[in-house]
């Protein structure tokens, strides 16, 4: 008698069976995929919540927020996916579409959001 490994019942059927049903299978390889890709789900979640932070306090596309505030709503600024440098030197990080600039506006720590435009894009000549 074999027993799948996922929910111990009986298999019936080919004798290279390993699972019980197409669910187990999936539930399986759901597991595993979780186990062996945690860093990359850690990370893959903290730019979806940075950008979602970033889209919500920037409804208008360009504004400034408190960088206590931004990082209290689970905001890190670690996790970024490109930069652009503008004229002036100013680096802005950038999460998909939204970047952010680091700011000391009237002696308190803010970042400026904004949305990616055209004219920030890289024109490569070959």
């Amino acid at each position: 008698m074999r027993t799948c490994p996922v929910c111990d019942s009986v298999i019936a059927g080919r004798i290279d069976k390993i699972f019980c049903s197409v669910k187990c299978k999936s539930i399986c390889q759901y597991e595993r995929r979780q186990s062996k890709e945690v860093f990359y789900l850690e990370v893959d979640r903290q730019l979806k919540t940075n950008r979602k932070l970033l889209k919500t306090y920037s409804y208008k596309g360009y504004t400034t927020v408190q960088k206590a505030e931004l990082i209290n709503d689970g905001f890190n600024p670690n996790f970024f996916t490109h930069y652009w440098k503008n004229k002036r030197g100013d680096v802005y990080l950038f999460v998909y579409d939204y970047g952010f600039l680091d700011l000391e506006k009237s002696g308190k720590s803010k970042y400026l959001i904004v949305m990616w435009q055209k004219f920030m894009e890289k024109k490569v000549k070959f």
